[in-house]
This record gives C-alpha cells, sequence and structure tokens, in this order.
C-alpha cells in the first residue's frame, strides 16, 4: 500500500492547488448562496429586516411558498432519447442506440437522479452528470458498465471567468466526499490520518467533519494533443495521474514491463523458467570449460559447437499456474503502472452487422523479408470530452447556471413570514379587556350577589369592557397579493398546481390555463430536453470507447411483442477507401417528445379508445378490429387486455370455421345444382334425338 513521504511533492499538485483556489476565489460566494437557498427551501425561519426593529427576529409560523412553487414544477417523466442518423445505411445502427440508452435508463437509477435534479435545478438554478465507466463490476460474459451520477453544484470547482458552458473550459474540478476506505480500495492510498476538509459539499454547510470521510479532488485538463487529463488528490496526497485518460490502458509491470494477467489466468512461471533456464547456462558452461580442457590434453576437438549448441538450447516449460494477483509472476515486482494503448489487436476475424469483416491474423513481410503472421490493427475510440454534462434552469448571460426560482421569490418568502408573524401576533394578543380603577380590588370570577363597594360615582364609571377582535382584513389580503406575486413570477396558475380554478369555467379551458402555464416553463423543459440530449451522447461515446463485449438489448416492436437483441461496438466500425479503419459516431441525439404522453398510459387508454370509436382501427363491430384495439391495449399495459385478446382471437377462430364450413357447404350445394342441371340438360338432349320429325 502507498503511503505519503513527507519529502516528495509532486509538481502537478501544486498546479491543481492553485486551480482550485482561483476557482473558490470566484466560487465560494455562490457556494454560500447556495447553502442559503438550500434552507429557504428547507423552511428557514430567520426574518430579514423590513422596518428598524425587526433586526434577528424569527417567525414562529411561517407559509413555505418557495418550497410549494418549486414542488410545482417537478416532473417525474424520464426523457426519452431520441437518435438520428446522418446517413441513411446508419438507420438500423440509430435504433440500436434507442433501444440501448433505453435499457441503459432502465438500468441505472434515474428515478432518483431526476427527483434529485428536479428539484436542484429550480433551486440552485442547475446541476451536473457525471458520467464514468466502472471496470470493477463485471458479469460472468462482460467486463465494465457505465455509471451517471448527479452532482450538485456546490461539487463544481469551474474554471473562473467561462460561463458558456463546462466543454469550454480548459480545465475543471469536482469536489467529492468520499470514505478514506474507498480511496485505499481504489487508488491503494492509506489516508488514515487525513482529515475532511471540505465537508459542506456534503450537504446545506451545517455539516461537522466526520472522522472516515475525506474530501476528494479530480481534475479535468484538455492537453496539447486533445485529450483529456485526470488529476486526482485528497489534501496533499497524489492519488492518481492520467494523461489521456480516455485513452485504453492496461495494467503492466514497472520493472519488466509486462502486461499484468486477470484474476484467474492460467500463465507459464516465466520467473521458473528462468531461474532453469539461468541454472542450466552455468552447469553448461562448467562442463563446457572441463570438457574443452580434456579435450586439449587429449588432443581431439570437435566438441566445442555441439557443447555451444546444448548451452543455448531452450530449457523445458515449467508447470503452467493461475495468477491470483500479487506481485508481477514473471520477475516478482510489486509496483504496476498503466500503459496506453492506441490500437487494438484482432487476432480472429470478425464480421459485423453491417457486413465488414475484420481479417485478424493475416500474413505480412518483415523488416528482414521474412513472412510473419500478425493481427489486424484497429485504432481505439476515445470521447476526448469532459464527462460531466450540466443541465441549467434557464440561460443567462454571464452565468455558469441559470436563474434560481429561489432568488426572484426571495423577498415574497420574507414578506410572507414577516406578514405571518403579525398576523399571529395580533390573534394572540386579541380578547376581552376590563377596566377597573386603580385602587379598587374587585373580584371578576362569576359569584352571585357579590357586593362591590366603590369611593365614587367616578369609580363606577371607570369600570367597563372591551373585546379585541383582531381585525385581519388588510393583512389578509396583502399576504394573498404576496402570494400571487411569487406564483406569477414564476408562471405557475392555479390550473397548473391542480386547484380550482375559478377562470377556468370547463374542462377545455381548464387544459388551456394550464397549457399556458406550461408555456411560461417550457425554457426550463428545453433546457432539460437539451442537457439529456448530450447525456445521451456522452453515455454512446463510453460505451463505444469501453465496451468490448456484445450487450444484450430488448424492446417491444409495433405488434407489441418483446424483441431480444445485441449491440456490438463492432457494428459502428467503418472501413474507408484507403482500407483504413474509423468508427463512425456521427449521429444527432435529442429527445423524443411524445415520450411524455406515451409514459402517460390513462391517457393513451383514451386515445386508443377514441381511434377505434372514429373507425381509424376499422369497423369497430368487427372482430378483427377488436383484436387490434385490445392488442394495443395489451402493448399499453391494459389490466387484462390480454386475455380480451385471446377471446377474441378464439372467437375469430371459431368465425372463420364457421365461414368456412358455411361456404364449403354452398360450394357443395352449387355443386349439387350444376350436376342436376347437368343431367336435366342430358335428358333433354336425348328426348329431343328421340323425337321423329314430321314432314307436311
Amino acid at each position: 500500500m502507498k503511503t505519503r513521504k513527507a519529502a516528495v511533492r509532486p509538481a502537478k499538485l501544486d498546479i491543481w492547488q492553485r486551480r482550485l483556489a482561483d476557482s473558490d476565489a470566484a466560487w465560494k460566494p455562490e457556494m454560500e448562496r447556495m447553502d442559503w437557498r438550500e434552507h429557504l427551501y428547507s423552511g428557514d425561519r430567520e426574518l430579514r429586516a423590513l422596518t428598524k426593529g425587526d433586526e434577528g427576529q424569527k417567525a414562529p409560523h411561517i407559509r413555505n411558498i418557495v418550497f410549494e412553487n418549486i414542488e410545482s414544477q417537478v416532473s417525474s417523466a424520464i426523457p426519452s432519447p431520441k437518435v438520428t442518423p446522418r446517413r441513411k445505411e446508419d438507420e438500423g445502427l440509430a435504433d440500436k442506440i434507442e433501444h440501448w440508452l433505453r435499457c441503459e435508463l432502465d438500468r441505472l437509477p434515474f428515478e432518483t437522479i431526476n427527483d434529485q435534479a428536479e428539484r436542484t435545478v429550480p433551486i440552485q438554478g442547475g446541476v451536473g452528470f457525471l458520467v464514468a465507466w466502472d471496470n470493477r463490476k463485471r458479469t460472468h460474459d462482460t467486463v465494465g458498465e457505465e455509471e451517471v451520477a448527479m452532482l450538485h453544484p456546490k461539487q463544481f470547482a469551474p474554471q473562473p471567468g467561462i460561463y458558456t458552458g463546462i466543454q469550454d473550459m480548459d480545465w475543471f474540478i469536482v469536489r467529492q466526499a468520499a470514505t478514506k476506505e474507498s480511496i485505499r480500495r481504489r487508488y491503494g492510498v492509506n489516508v488514515e490520518n487525513e482529515g475532511e476538509q471540505e465537508p459542506q459539499v456534503r450537504g446545506t454547510g451545517d455539516e461537522d467533519t466526520a472522522d472516515d470521510a475525506v474530501t476528494m479532488y479530480i481534475g479535468y485538463a484538455k492537453n496539447d494533443q486533445g485529450g483529456i487529463d485526470r488529476y486526482v488528490w485528497v489534501n496533499d496526497i497524489e492519488l492518481e495521474d492520467l494523461e489521456n485518460y480516455q485513452a485504453r490502458r492496461v495494467p503492466v509491470c514497472a520493472h519488466c514491463g509486462r502486461v499484468r494477467p486477470l484474476p484467474g489466468q492460467i500463465i507459464q512461471n516465466r520467473q521458473a523458467v528462468a531461474e532453469t533456464a539461468e541454472t542450466r547456462k552455468q552447469i553448461a558452461g562448467r562442463a563446457l570449460a572441463l570438457q574443452l580442457a580434456q579435450e586439449v590434453a587429449a588432443g581431439i576437438g570437435g566438441g566445442l559447437e555441439a557443447m555451444a549448441a546444448e548451452v543455448a538450447a531452450e530449457p523445458p516449460e515449467a508447470e503452467a499456474e493461475r495468477y491470483d494477483g500479487g506481485p508481477c509472476p514473471w520477475c516478482g515486482s510489486t509496483n504496476w503502472t498503466t500503459k496506453e494503448q492506441e490500437y487494438e489487436e484482432v487476432i480472429l476475424p470478425i464480421t459485423n452487422s453491417s457486413g465488414l469483416t475484420i481479417p485478424g491474423q493475416h500474413p505480412e513481410i518483415d523488416e528482414n523479408g521474412r513472412s510473419v503472421m500478425r493481427p489486424t490493427r484497429i485504432p481505439f475510440y476515445r470521447p476526448d470530452v469532459f464527462p460531466v454534462v450540466l443541465q441549467k434552469s434557464v440561460s443567462v448571460y454571464g452565468q455558469l447556471l441559470g436563474n434560481s426560482d429561489v432568488d426572484v421569490i426571495e423577498d415574497q418568502q420574507n414578506t410572507t413570514n414577516r406578514m405571518e408573524k403579525k398576523i399571529i401576533d395580533r390573534l394572540v394578543k386579541a380578547g376581552t379587556r376590563i377596566t377597573l380603577p386603580a385602587k379598587a380590588t374587585l373580584r371578576t370570577d362569576p359569584v352571585d350577589g357579590e357586593r362591590w363597594f366603590l369611593d365614587s360615582p367616578a369609580d363606577k364609571a371607570m369600570i367597563d369592557v372591551y373585546q379585541f377582535s383582531g381585525d385581519l382584513q388588510y393583512e389578509l389580503t396583502y399576504l394573498a397579493t404576496v402570494y400571487e406575486e411569487a406564483r406569477q413570477v414564476l408562471g405557475i396558475t392555479d390550473s397548473f398546481q391542480g386547484r380550482t380554478d375559478p377562470t377556468a369555467t370547463s374542462g377545455k379551458a381548464k387544459e388551456f390555463s394550464a397549457a399556458q402555464a406550461a408555456g411560461r416553463l417550457e425554457s426550463k423543459r428545453t433546457m432539460k430536453q437539451a442537457a439529456y440530449a448530450q447525456l445521451f451522447e456522452l453515455m454512446f461515446k463510453f460505451w463505444l470507447a469501453y465496451s468490448d463485449e456484445p450487450r444484450p438489448i430488448s424492446y417491444k416492436d409495433n405488434e407489441g411483442n418483446t424483441v431480444f437483441e445485441e449491440i456490438s461496438r463492432y457494428d459502428f466500425l467503418k472501413q474507408d477507401e484507403d482500407g483504413q479503419f474509423y468508427w463512425d459516431d456521427q449521429f444527432l441525439f435529442s429527445c423524443d417528445t411524445s415520450a411524455p404522453l406515451a409514459s402517460n398510459r390513462e391517457a393513451m387508454w383514451q386515445e386508443t379508445r377514441m381511434n377505434l370509436q372514429t373507425g381509424a382501427f376499422g369497423d369497430p363491430s368487427s372482430t378483427e378490429t377488436l383484436i387490434l384495439f385490445w392488442s394495443k391495449m395489451e402493448e399499453l399495459h391494459y389490466p387484462g387486455a390480454g386475455s380480451t385478446k385471446k377471446y377474441l382471437e378464439e372467437r375469430l377462430r371459431r368465425e372463420q370455421q364457421q365461414a368456412a364450413q358455411a361456404q364449403q357447404i354452398q360450394l357443395q350445394i352449387l355443386a349439387m345444382q350444376a350436376q342436376q342441371r347437368g343431367r336435366r340438360d342430358a335428358a333433354s338432349t336425348v328426348n329431343q334425338g328421340n323425337q321423329t320429325p314430321t314432314g307436311r
């Protein structure tokens, strides 16, 4: 296990820590603002002073309009991918990408990711998605899986001064909270004595440092070759320094340079072979010297060539063994490193779905003029983009993130809290008040026949009862006005919230009102779809770069049947006119706008029923039309649709049998009638022939 050496400090660590400090100087104020937004969303009771004397007050009761308006915008709909090919011959590949992306959306926890992002985006103005390939996740026949994680804006450390997008930056840093044990398992570095540098990354800023956690920084930077470098560190400890980290790499021994075997791989014990060869050469050398001395003494020769050949002969093969990890099986070194691979060597021929054949191992002439067998080399694909996608609330010039809904209705929330406090104070102070003379000791409890002794008639005039009802007319009116202000700023109506809308006098009017509110919020939906389109493209590029084995995909065809297929990255390998291999990634990624309707099963059921009633499927009374209708309903997962379709198919079969029997009977009747007509015609002919012609 690696440990920190106090005397050695990597030069890159200073560079990246300086970049982090520059980013913090510009981004820290925004991070502090993020904590305040989270507090307002959670229902902060602190009152911002409106008048003198309000400082430091707290509202005993609040109406959280920030929470209410943000929750009104939350949508559980996950955008569905739509892939458009640039070439006509790639239509089949585009369909495969769509099916694979939908399978990945089901496999990954996108329900949780979308639920978190739907609240973080309006609160903070944006959110990030981090795409990575985890080669440690393996199955029986696959190596590696794609991973997608949500990044809170507090985890950003962007390059200062660049607001157009993350891909336009030269470098970008991600803050992540990690346990010390996870760092030891992944990087093999002991950080047990390190402390957590930024605990506020884990929450709203009130978190205490955790003993088992540290803040890990992951830096991404563009290099001169167009690739992406990655640098990871904790405090003053370097964990990883990879140039072109998105390139294919293999672990190799730092001493002998051999590729590290996979766990469980059967190998030859090359160390034992080397030891055997060295020992054999030493023994043979001593025997050779002795034999030469004897031959010289005897005056004979001829044994030198034979002995030299014996010394140079190959040693016998050692026993095969299984590699289970640990040091290098060839030289015994415990230091491993990685080596970049630009080309993949294909030994056996591969034929992809388009009919292209990669020849595999083939004969070539080497530099010495000899014929040797060499594998076909194809380049590995590299995405060469930052693995972070930014989803904005809305686009704002001069800001990396979009507008925050919390910021625009913060004043309304503070005023609402202030008015709520005033209303409660007035209600608490309301009630009955009794005025008495200053010197009177009169009892006010209900005792009949009690005598009161007063000094003068003036004292009697001072006895009175006053009722304080606490009139809230103006306060409630202003409170409703402030609440309506907040909704109008965000473009939210009663119909959009599902509340009673007095302005909508019919169902169509209610739909129109909700659509108007949706139009005000359409910009946010458009930005969400744009972010998911970039995310789909990034997911495809990472899969194309790192997935070696074919991956299974499943989908529903037009008839509602489940289709099982496979997608392989070799399907996207092309060959130009010069015989050079290249990867086809020229696809346009977007979101299917019909997906929200398709995901709303009740709405689709109504649409399908309407199509049946209007005759879009054919005659509604026809059994074949009903079978088509219930097939669509089964595809939309309508309860009992499958059994109904089977019953109708059985009824159609019986109807077809009855129709066939009726047709057969009709044919038999027609045949009998034809036979009868034939017999009558024959009899008529015979009768006419038997008649004797008469003359005049």
